[in-house]
């Protein structure tokens, strides 16, 4: 048995720490089902049959008593919920589909026949639980001449509203409900109708949207030029645009419903680990997984909600986490099957994964440190910094008993100073939507979004929660009633609550107290030590500006973010939070963390 096997110092209980809303979303979505329906395992036998089939992969580098330890050292960390995987892995593990990845990017072509190929790519991989990506940039503009036809182009977002449709209909099959990111360059000529089209509420409802801005670009609107609008089929300039005008209609867009967002496609590319393979163009659906075409990555996040001990936080405790984490992840490659040979052949050419955190929020509250303090911001890079490094060490150790990742040659790591990795990429923050409902936290790196509030999940069920350790301080300081999370629930603030504490209203603060450049500046320190991307909302108080959301966009380029969204209270009617108003009252609609009305697929 290798010595360097990492192992939790820990128990692990008889009875998982599951609350009923947790134990419902696992019932509905997660639970191996019989022929009708019903599930035909529990929590405690999901956990053993993921713990027991990562573990496989074992094998093919150790021994059966290597397996052993694997399986019940992964078992042990994710029924304590110190860490989760993605999705995919959870439902598919074990089973027949075996298909472990959340995050796909997919090529779309000038080419109508690969196009129709990407569509039907997509829908694959939405039956295997995963989320897909695709940049439209390529798409010569609407009324361009076909030669081949003699015919005008239909143009991207046409295009868009095809993948659309065919996302719906295997929604409508009964999968797991799929999602997509559809990009578009900001120098395409069809750029500010791409930026308008999900104005309308229902369009497009299967897919987040960003544009993809570059330097040239970001460069122009600071100086108040003009940019080229390019036809991708040729190279053609059709126009010259202000850069001002095409940022003013992405801001407005947002403004109105959320999207889009901003891809800062030069960020990104400057920590493109391996560039001899390719530029990137593209995320997955929630922004924090850049990917090359046929590129996955699986993706799990440990709960920092675990490692507060006594008031500090216990980084012994937090590395242990971290360097089996690594280790599983590692294994989910090898044991994942593919829904396609050219994702098969990328995967294991990279063997990206992207470890990062949820239960951030809650770590916060444990420390008596408020979200929107500079503590808190010097908190988050601290300890996304010690993630990031533990990771890296327990890559290396992989890589020295399995070997780096084969396209290592040519990779921003092929120099003499440079740590061999099983991984080229290792760091991810990603939404843990569902997640962390499961491991009963708050999700991401987001702040409390409210302390009471309702929860529209899958099928359309409605989870209602008042924050677990918001109703543990009130009742260990005598404070709780149903009567106070009533009022609770009709406020916008602990603040104008009467009966709480003024130190306790000082403490918790929830997503819309947190000014806006707060919201950035959080983003941009967990940023600072993340490889891949970090999905972060900024959510905005109904009254907010379109100037309020054009400084938060600038103010995250300046900052060197990979992307960014937005999200006004009350500019969708559909959303996924609501603040729990008692019965007879209007509900007040709310976004989850990635927000815009898309899936989160962790």
């Amino acid at each position: 048995m290798k010595v360097n096997f990492p192992v939790i110092d820990a128990h692990t209980p008889e009875t998982l720490p599951l609350t009923e809303n947790a134990r419902l979303v696992l019932k509905k979505r997660y639970l191996k089902k019989d022929d009708k329906g019903q599930p035909i395992e529990g929590p405690e036998e999901m956990f053993r049959r993921v713990a027991a089939n990562v573990a496989q992969a074992e094998l093919t580098w150790g021994t059966i008593r290597e397996v052993r330890l694997a399986e019940e050292e992964f078992y042990g960390m994710m029924a304590r919920l110190e860490f989760l995987p993605n999705s995919p892995t959870l439902m598919n593990a074990g089973r027949r589909l075996q298909q472990l990845a959340a995050c796909f990017v997919l090529p779309v072509p000038d080419d109508i026949e690969r196009i129709f190929d990407a569509i039907k790519y997509a829908a694959l991989i939405h039956k295997s639980g995963g989320g897909t990506g695709f940049s439209f940039s390529r798409i010569r503009p609407s009324g361009d001449l076909v030669e081949s036809s003699r015919g005008r182009a239909s143009g991207p977002i046409s295009f868009m509203k095809v993948f659309n449709y065919a996302t719906g209909a295997i929604n409508q099959g009964g999968f797991r409900r799929g999602a997509n990111m559809g990009i578009l360059r900001c120098d395409h000529p069809d750029v500010e109708t791409f930026a308008r089209c999900k104005i309308q509420e229902g369009e497009l409802e299967n897919f987040n949207i960003s544009v993809a801005c570059t330097q040239d670009f970001m460069h122009a609107l600071a100086n108040g030029r003009h940019v080229d609008l390019v036809n991708p089929h040729g190279g053609r300039v059709m126009t010259r645009v202000p850069a001002a005008r095409i940022w003013e209609t992405m801001v407005t867009a947002a403004h109105a419903g959320g999207d889009p967002g901003a891809i800062f496609l030069d960020h990104i590319n400057a920590a493109n680990p391996t560039p001899h393979l390719g530029h990137i163009e593209c995320t997955n659906p929630c922004g924090e997984q850049p990917l090359l075409p046929y590129e996955a990555c699986n993706l799990g996040s440990v709960n920092l909600n675990t490692v507060v001990d006594k008031d500090r936080i216990d980084y012994d405790h937090l590395g242990q986490i971290v360097r089996l984490a690594v280790r599983f992840l590692d294994n989910c490659i090898q044991m994942s099957r593919y829904p396609l040979p050219q994702i098969a052949e990328m995967v294991m050419g990279n063997r990206k994964i992207g470890l990062g955190v949820m239960g951030f929020a809650d770590m916060l509250l444990r420390l008596g440190v408020r979200y929107d303090s500079d503590k808190a911001v010097e908190i988050g890079r601290d300890v996304m910094n010690f993630i990031r490094n533990e990771a890296d060490r327990a890559s290396a150790a992989l890589a020295d008993d399995r070997g780096p990742f084969p396209n290592i040659a040519g990779s921003i790591y092929d120099r003499p100073d440079s740590p061999a990795y099983r991984n080229a990429c290792r760091t991810t923050v990603a939404p843990t939507g569902t997640l962390s409902i499961i491991a009963g936290c708050s999700s991401g790196i987001e702040p409390i979004f409210a302390l009471a509030l309702e929860r529209r999940v899958l099928d359309g069920a409605r989870l209602y929660e008042v924050h677990p350790l918001f109703e543990q301080v009130a009742k260990d300081r005598g404070f709780w009633s149903r009567a106070l999370v009533d009022r609770i629930a009709k406020a916008d603030t602990l603040r104008k609550v009467r009966g709480v504490p003024k130190d306790v209203a000082n403490l918790f603060v929830t997503a819309h107290e947190v000014p806006p450049a707060r919201h950035v500046e959080m983003q941009a320190a967990f940023q600072d030590h993340v490889d891949n991307a970090v999905s972060k909302t900024v959510n905005l108080p109904q009254e907010a500006t379109p100037e309020d959301i054009d400084q938060v966009y600038r103010m995250a380029y300046e900052r060197r973010c990979k992307g960014i969204t937005v999200f006004r209270d009350k500019s969708r009617s559909e959303q996924v939070l609501s603040r729990a108003i008692p019965e007879g009252d209007e509900l007040e609609p709310a976004p989850l963390s990635c927000n815009r009305p898309g899936v989160c697929g962790t």
